[in-house]
């Protein structure tokens, strides 16, 4: 496919007005541009590509972006592909001015505008990566993110497998494939997309202590643009009224927040809740972490705003009792101070049984104003202490607090560990099989809050399940996405024990007993299986790829200059190199449009549920 750079280079250069001694004149191309010049938007409608990307189809009107095409044309006298109208630096910045030059603040980093495919399926893949930028290859990025042919369907139940099975649109879905197009294909199911309650992850913390088989070591620049992409499209698929929380560590959360800020919007930003992930101590740190970032986004803060008393946690019963046997039923006693001076509420209280009169400390007010006081007095829901002795309080009644749900804080230490984690899936599995996994009642905790029963979660970092678990046990309806190939002996495994009834995690207070199902499907490969045969090759195996690669289809392009001679000279790392230079990363799975090209050889039982999946309303 020609780029979509060369196409507008050869019609500029036929145009003499735009031509100096055989160079284009970049200003005067950009003048004609904003000016709406008659002749060069006719030569632009005439080339079909360039016509559907600088023009948009308003009812009966075609409409020239001419914003989109000066910035085209500006972009560093019209890059090549995989480069970056970016500096090659991290810094604050807005519309491409640093933070001494503005108020406002974005984050700028390098190949901010490419789109980075990001497999994790092998370490060494992180070293062939392909950034398309998003001005200058929109052909290939529009392949590269169309929808996807899904294959290998089976749906697990508690007891059984059933291969190529009937799908119904509130099926649980397990995912496997590269998660930025799994994104994009959901992106494509009017049942799923815009239709997400809750998002929760916990990616690749880009640090030097790798998880349990993830491609866990991109640069920052890289990392913040593999996170960019999958922001942007995890947001369009959230409901209006969906949260997204993401775990982090310090090491990348707070570029994160900036990055995630600018795709949401500030004002959508709802908390950074820090969970005390563990109480294990580094001896070797200069201080030992022992606490995780937990950010939260809201589709709409607004909405969240307005129905505060939804995003509450259920009230813990234990708590409360009745030992004065009021006819009300259990109670518990709050605090009647609260922080902050308010002028109408610095009364003084007097405690009736010993005469001792009491003052907000300073810097504080009692909860309510006095003539709610009094009320409250009259009603029998003040104390003072359980003797009669203390300062004043304020009962809360079961009743009450059943109905409006507690008010949780952004600190949650009162939760399981990432050593809990650890020690359920050795329950299950009998060995250590996932470094620092996420306990299921931190999930039960962002799902309690989050979402209702029969609203769908999603996960796209899936590792080892814990989302998708603890959903399945709480009646969320959900969707799983994982690339690793440990997706069939941990998440899936975990999964069916999950359906059997297994009892640890959040089983007990959610009363789980075993029961459901969920479908297994998977991205179906093109160019992903020579690359993944690559990698994988043997020296040997290596000039048979060579040797296959002029009639290969999923070739990108021939080795030029390099003989058999040449390239049996070469070490094992440098003939995967060059063998992977010549895939075209591009196809990497096969798409929807071309789901009945026999060349795919897609069978009639993936084509019926692929395109049963994308029917759903």
């Amino acid at each position: 496919m020609q780029n979509l750079l060369n196409d507008l280079q050869e019609l500029l250069m036929q145009d003499e007005r735009f031509v100096a001694d055989g160079k284009l004149l970049k200003n005067k191309i950009i003048e004609c541009a904003l000016n709406l010049d008659s002749e060069l938007l006719k030569e632009l409608l005439g080339n079909k590509q360039l016509k559907e990307h600088f023009f948009v189809q308003a009812g009966d009107v075609i409409v020239f972006d001419k914003i989109k095409f000066q910035k085209f044309v500006s972009n560093k006298q019209f890059l090549a592909d995989s480069y970056t109208s970016y500096k090659n630096r991290i810094g604050l910045a807005k519309d491409g001015d640093y933070l001494s030059d503005c108020k406002d603040v974005v984050l700028q980093w390098a190949y901010k505008d490419c789109i980075l495919e990001g497999g994790q399926s092998r370490d060494e893949q992180k070293k062939y990566e392909v950034f398309y930028n998003e001005v200058l290859a929109p052909n290939n990025i529009n392949r590269l993110l169309d929808a996807k042919v899904f294959t290998n369907f089976k749906r697990y139940e508690q007891d059984k497998v059933t291969e190529n099975p009937q799908i119904n649109q509130d099926d649980n879905l397990i995912i496997k494939g590269n998660n930025l197009l799994v994104l994009h294909s959901l992106k494509k199911i009017k049942s799923i997309c815009g239709k997400v309650k809750c998002i929760f992850i916990d990616p690749p913390y880009n640090t030097d202590n790798d998880s349990f088989k993830y491609n866990d070591s991109f640069n920052h620049s890289t990392w913040l643009t593999f996170m960019k992409n999958r922001v942007a499209v995890s947001h369009d698929l959230l409901s209006e009224d969906g949260l997204f929380w993401v775990s982090l560590s310090d090491h990348e959360a707070h570029y994160f927040k900036v990055m995630t800020d600018e795709i949401f919007g500030r004002d959508n930003f709802v908390a950074d809740v820090i969970w005390n992930s563990t109480k294990s101590v580094t001896n070797t740190a200069i201080i030992s972490g022992a606490t995780t970032h937990v950010l939260l986004y809201a589709k709409n803060a607004k909405l969240l705003k307005q129905n505060r008393t939804s995003f509450r946690l259920t009230a813990d019963e234990q708590k409360f009792s009745n030992p004065d046997n009021d006819p009300r039923g259990k109670w518990v006693a709050d605090p009647f101070q609260v922080g902050g001076e308010r002028p109408n509420q610095l009364y003084e209280i007097t405690n009736p049984k010993t005469g001792v009169v009491y003052k907000p400390l300073p810097g504080n007010s009692w909860k309510n104003e006095k003539k709610v006081f009094d009320v409250l007095m009259s009603e029998g829901r003040i104390i003072f202490g359980t003797k009669g002795d203390a300062g004043p309080q304020r009962k809360r009644f079961w009743s009450e607090a059943k109905e409006r749900g507690e008010v949780t804080t952004t600190l949650w230490k009162d939760l399981p560990t990432t050593t809990n984690g650890t020690a359920h899936l050795k329950e299950l599995f009998g060995d250590r099989i996932f470094n620092n996994p996420k306990p299921e009642g931190l999930i039960e905790r962002v799902l309690q809050l989050s979402t209702n029963e029969g609203d769908l979660v999603l996960d796209f970092c899936l590792g080892s399940g814990t989302t998708c678990t603890a959903a399945h046990k709480m009646k969320r309806r959900y969707i799983g996405v994982e690339q690793m190939d440990y997706i069939e002996e941990v998440s899936i495994a975990r999964l069916k024990k999950v359906l059997e009834g297994e009892q640890g995690g959040i089983s007990r207070t959610n009363g789980w007993e075993g029961g459901g199902s969920f479908v297994y499907c998977e991205l179906m490969k093109d160019t992903q299986n020579d690359i993944e045969r690559i990698l994988g090759a043997k020296d040997e195996e290596l000039l048979q790829i060579f040797d296959e690669l002029p009639q290969s289809k999923s070739r990108k392009y021939f080795i030029k200059n390099l003989d058999k001679e040449g390239f049996l000279a070469l070490n094992s790392k440098d003939k995967k190199k060059i063998l992977l230079d010549c895939v075209n990363k591009n196809n990497l799975y096969v798409n929807l449009s071309e789901i009945d090209d026999e060349d795919y050889a897609v069978s009639d039982n993936d084509k019926m549920l692929t395109k049963r999946l994308y029917s759903f309303e």
